[in-house]
């Protein structure tokens, strides 16, 4: 019966740039800049890698075709290396190809690393989805654009737990501004301003209800990870970080075309922490996750996804957003960082530099200590690709 990958693995070094609009780095200068950190982190030297992973969603807009990218710009010295790409969990796709080729018993110190350059190709902030889902789903979805579909399930979920606009929208706002805050105390942030709720409240809207505010912007960046077998990570340094389960998720797209789902909330992310929750052992995770960086591409996707991943129960994470637990100095802080609301969203480096957070954070070392938390003992990343009714989630889980 398979087992998992539970304590098989541990990642003894990270590295990440900041994000932002880079306009004086390529593609490549972003990735020889994470994997420096990277490797002068974990100690080791580059023959000391047996394979890479490399995460890319726009590959020729950002480095050029292929694996080859990678090779060339670190300068790898003959080893195998993998393109992988997920949608949105397409860094996280990479890890996870690092950490079960090294689970597998195939090597015994792997590389992952994502990378995105996106302000340099005009990439917006408002796409279409006929662009990046193929011919075929354009037909049937001709005018489909992520704030708008996140936008119809802010409302359905108003409606459906007996929210009023103003409560709703109010309750959103309260999560951008957590998350700006965080942010604001991130050197590696691309967005470091404090706003509060009533410029959230007040801001143009780009979807109702979903304002300036509730939306993650575009952005460059990179973040890579050294992973080993577990009974090795102790020679490498003190304190690694073990994972405890990955997981990925994909909708079938039956949301769509059946009445079960309510629209108010996505039944992958639920699906997806359910088989990391399992994976790792975990029985109540309200309780047993410390902190968490989740998928915020906007407002709305926070709060369903802390009901997904059960840290809310249905209907209530109003509740728990107005009483702090999610706030940097409250119960469960989600976006330590400042999350995708103040990093942006290079595809390929997203999940990578959420796990980047959890691994400093679970060793005391946060950048800014205003930003550490108290003894975290796990800690949990999200990601979603997609749209509410149709999409990829992986769910990674990381301790001591």
């Amino acid at each position: 019966m398979a087992e998992g990958i539970k304590n098989k693995v541990a990642i003894i070094g990270m590295g990440c740039t900041k994000f932002g609009e880079l306009w004086d780095k390529g593609g490549e200068d972003l990735m020889v800049d994470a994997f420096q950190e990277c490797i002068e982190d974990a100690g080791i030297e580059k023959k000391d890698i047996q394979a890479a992973w490399l995460g890319i969603h726009f590959e020729e807009q950002s480095v050029g075709k292929g694996a080859t990218s990678l090779a060339l710009a670190l300068k790898l010295p003959f080893i195998p290396v993998t393109r992988v790409e997920n949608f949105c969990a397409t860094g996280t796709e990479a890890l996870r190809g690092a950490c079960y080729a090294v689970a597998s018993g195939a090597y015994d110190i792997a590389l992952a690393l994502g990378v995105e350059k996106l302000k340099d190709t005009g990439y917006g902030g408002l796409p279409g989805f006929r662009n990046l889902m193929g011919a075929r789903n354009a037909l049937i979805m001709p005018k489909v654009t992520a704030p708008g579909t996140f936008a119809m399930m802010a409302t359905r979920y108003f409606a459906v737990h007996g929210l009023s606009p103003d409560e709703g929208k109010r309750m959103l706002a309260k999560v951008s501004v957590k998350s700006h805050h965080n942010g604001f105390l991130n050197p590696k942030a691309h967005l470091r301003r404090e706003v509060t709720e009533e410029q959230v409240m007040n801001a143009p809207i780009i979807a109702w209800p979903l304002g300036l505010f509730d939306c993650c912007g575009v952005s460059d960046g990179s973040a890579a990870a050294i992973v080993t077998r577990a009974d090795m990570a102790r020679n490498f340094r003190p304190d690694p970080v073990y994972i405890k389960s990955l997981q990925v998720a994909l909708s079938s797209g039956e949301e769509l075309m059946y009445t079960q789902w309510d629209g108010a909330h996505v039944e992958t992310g639920y699906r997806a922490g359910v088989l990391a929750y399992n994976e790792a052992g975990i029985k109540n995770p309200r309780k047993e996750i410390s902190m968490a960086e989740v998928h915020d591409c906007f407002s709305i996707t926070e709060a369903v996804t802390m009901e997904d991943l059960q840290f809310s129960s249905r209907g209530r994470v109003k509740d728990d957003i107005e009483s702090g637990r999610f706030n940097l100095d409250g119960e469960q802080p989600i976006q330590p960082d400042g999350g995708l609301k103040c990093f942006g969203h290079p595809i390929g480096a997203s999940g990578l530099r959420m796990m980047f957070e959890m691994y400093k954070q679970l060793q005391g070392k946060a950048q800014q200590p205003e930003r550490q938390l108290k003894n975290p003992k796990i800690g949990l990343t999200h990601n979603m690709g997609g749209f509410p009714a149709m999409n990829v989630v992986s769910v990674a889980i990381v301790g001591l």
